[in-house]
């Protein structure tokens, strides 16, 4: 059966396949979204939460390039908490506990009212193809569906295999079947398929667990949200975490399930996340320790189910249940659904363009999980980009790439594709080099105006941010002149463990020393206080927060700036597309073979290809220059 055509299909309904199918209907395409069910979009198979240390920086950045996700976590929140507070704010993270089924529900919901939008409920067998062209796709039941342009987002469904202790069967997540033809076809195309591993802890029901055993973690008291619209609100009833513990009794059950366990009789050939090890692998790697932390979180407000972070396990059932009553509180715990692992089909990214175009397939673009990352921000992330990316090459646009030195987004997309992985992906604070410059608090001013320039977000929200920014100088600015004496400010300094005055001091000077914060002056100081009140109520606590970072940080803002601005000097100076690295004998051969398999764009991408040292960056600038030169 020969369908409609379309622009782009999308295939995949998780959060990469959402948000791709989101940014290429705002550009005015035709979108197919194509998925094994309507009922799991965006279904949030693992731990129903978003953001987190880094996530958190990615799920803002996402919403100020006019995605969605940040939207839907604020709809959907359950608990909110701005992680690593007292750190600096480089490294400040937001995270939401989610309702599980809301989220989904919310997304779906979102789809069926967007223009341009279609969904279908089917398996994609195959891609359609003209040539070396992605031409649309062909699914499960027989329909062809022309199309421009295909993203495929496939999460852990291409040839999926989920392991419990002895049983081992076919499936992309628990009770749901797994798709087997795509991997073949792309195999027999040429490209690199190789295997990863990923798995959840079991659900437990909340009736039967002892709370008053365990150690409550409530939300933040004045809780924030992700997306910077005005449209969403903070949560205003917050439901508690609680933290519970394993024991060396716990321990000693889960190594009686070794001998069956898939990880370690050889079953599971995938590598599963370095970072977020299942139960076993914790206690294999930190034997010295006699407990580990498992984080006991809420389901949904019309559940009582709980998902048990930090106790991911493959082990047999009555393993994983008789050290679930090895817990404190969780004695006569029921289990809803057994932990698993899965492994499942990733291509290397190194295959793709930094559209996340494939190198192969032309209007062929890969995006999430078959990418070899893990987590729903980072699969989102690069479905904006995707969809994006797709669009703007049937407009004849030119594409949208960020640099690491622009957002979070940039850092990821460099990693994979210049790096590829070896290990699920995972967005972490530590992988971007200017973290000072990519806060949370700042990603609408840094991207929103890109996204405006590229139609990705509306005027409003471009009128926004001018506002905002605006807003904030006009603070920093009260903070610079307005003064306080030693009578206003000691009593206040004496409590805060500060220095008293000798005489009187401008609020810019007090607001540097890291034990006084703008709500503090703004209890000592009239003028500051009104200044606060003049800004708009809706922008009042992101100003505040924005400017006192401002303040704060200057000298740490302003250098990671200047060191940005001199590697970005050679960052962007391109490689041609032709280039013959195997004529440079002065590059060492590794670094000819990767970059002549790679085709880095750019000095910068070629000096983030692993195995690529200094010196063979060197030479290639040498032999840039001398080539502009002659």
């Amino acid at each position: 059966m020969r369908w409609e055509s379309f622009d782009i299909v999308v295939v995949g309904g998780g959060h990469a396949g959402a948000e791709a199918t989101m940014a290429a209907a705002r550009l005015g395409m035709k979108t197919l979204l194509i998925t094994q069910s309507l009922d799991a979009i965006c279904r949030m198979s693992c731990n129903p939460a978003m953001g987190g240390v880094a996530k958190g920086q990615i799920v803002r950045e996402i919403d100020a390039l006019g995605g969605f996700s940040g939207i839907v976590a604020d709809q959907t929140t359950l608990q909110f908490r701005m992680l690593n507070r007292s750190k600096g704010p480089a490294m400040w993270s937001p995270r939401a506990q989610c309702d599980k089924d809301q989220f989904s529900n919310t997304w779906r919901r979102l789809l069926e009212q967007t223009p341009n939008v279609s969904l279908w409920q089917d398996e994609v067998v195959s891609l359609l193809m003209e040539g070396s062209r992605a031409a649309g796709v062909r699914t499960r039941l027989g329909v062809e569906v022309p199309a421009r342009a295909v993203v495929l987002t496939n999460g852990t469904f291409l040839r999926g295999l989920i392991h419990v202790g002895d049983n081992s069967w076919s499936g992309g997540r628990l009770s749901e079947s797994a798709a087997d033809g795509l991997s073949q076809q792309l195999l027999e195309m040429g490209f690199e398929v190789e295997r990863l591993k990923t798995g959840t802890p079991m659900r437990v029901d909340g009736r039967s667990i002892r709370f008053d055993k365990l150690q409550e973690q409530p939300g933040d008291t004045d809780p924030q949200k992700f997306s910077f619209l005005d449209a969403t609100h903070p949560v205003t009833s917050q439901m508690p975490c609680y933290m519970a513990y394993t024991s060396h009794a716990t321990h000693e059950i889960l190594r009686t399930g070794f001998d069956r366990s898939p990880l370690y009789t050889g079953r599971i050939q995938g590598r599963g996340p370095r970072y977020c090890p299942s139960i076993e692998d914790k206690i294999v790697r930190f034997a010295d320790k006699d407990r580990h932390q498992i984080f006991v979180e809420p389901e949904g407000r019309n559940t009582n189910s709980y998902y048990l972070n930090g106790f991911s396990s493959s082990l047999p059932l009555e393993v994983q249940l008789e050290a679930l009553h090895s817990m404190v509180g969780f004695e006569e715990a029921r289990i809803l659904k057994p932990g698993y692992a899965i492994e499942y089909d990733y291509f290397p990214p190194t295959q793709l363009r930094y559209t996340l175009e494939t190198l192969r397939v032309e209007n062929l673009y890969f995006a999430g999980q078959i990418n070899g990352t893990t987590g729903y921000e980072e699969a989102a992330c690069q479905g904006l980009m995707a969809g994006a990316n797709a669009a703007f090459k049937l407009l004849g646009r030119e594409p949208f790439v960020l640099t690491r030195t622009q957002a979070y987004i940039g850092v990821l997309i460099d990693d994979l594709v210049s790096k590829g992985v070896d290990e699920p992906y995972r967005m972490f604070t530590s992988r971007a080099e200017y973290r000072t410059l990519l806060r949370q608090d700042n990603a609408d001013e840094r991207l929103t105006p890109l996204a405006f320039e590229r139609g990705l977000v509306s005027s409003e929200r471009m009128e926004r941010v001018a506002a905002k920014r605006e807003a904030v100088q006009q603070l920093i600015s009260a903070v610079e002149k307005a003064s306080v004496t030693p009578e206003e400010a000691d009593e206040m300094l004496a409590q805060k463990e500060s220095a008293p005055l000798t005489q009187r001091t401008r609020l810019v000077n007090l607001l540097l020393r890291p034990e006084v914060s703008l709500g503090d002056l703004r209890a000592i100081s009239e003028p500051l206080e009104d200044a606060v009140q003049l800004l708009p109520e809706a922008l009042r606590d992101e100003v505040c927060e924005s400017a006192e970072i401002a303040v704060k940080y200057q000298r740490y803002i302003e250098k990671e700036q200047e060191v940005a601005g001199r590697i970005m000097k050679f960052e962007n100076l391109k490689l041609p597309s032709d280039m013959d690295y195997f004529s440079l004998t002065a590059l060492s051969y590794e670094s000819r073979e990767k970059m002549s398999r790679l085709r880095p764009q750019t000095i910068g991408q070629a000096s983030r290809i692993s195995g690529v040292s200094p010196a063979d960056i060197s030479v290639l600038i040498v032999y840039m220059n001398h080539r502009t030169e002659s």
